[in-house]
């Protein structure tokens, strides 16, 4: 069973940097787009950012200018460059994979908490 893994969060001071990367630990195919999502105590699950199938990038506003999504198609990773963190951006940071028919990918999330 295909799993995503993600690593590099942790505690960091408002102003510092942080960077998540994620990695499938098996083969998938029909990828469509690729994404960070993140889930603040008591607020819904949201999009932080996202990498089209065609390679062009969507951003949550809150973050535009401040973080950066990339891809390795081939090793099939993901990962985003989180700068100038607000505490604001505190939160569970989960990767996805979506596919053309064989549905999304979720990873386990992974806590991100910056301090003011």
């Amino acid at each position: 069973q295909v799993q995503l893994v993600e690593s590099g969060g942790g505690l960091v001071q408002a102003g510092g940097s942080l960077r998540l990367s994620c990695a499938a630990s098996g083969s998938i195919f029909g990828i469509n787009a690729m994404g960070w999502y993140r889930q603040a105590p008591g607020k819904q699950r949201e999009l932080v950012a996202r990498i089209s199938g065609g390679g062009g990038a969507d951003y949550a506003d809150t973050v535009k200018g401040r973080f950066t999504v990339s891809r390795d198609i081939a090793k099939m990773t993901v990962a985003l460059q989180m700068n100038v963190l607000k505490p604001e951006d505190t939160g569970v940071y989960y990767c996805s994979y979506s596919t053309i028919g064989r549905g999304s990918f979720w990873g386990q999330g992974t806590q991100v908490t910056v301090s003011s």
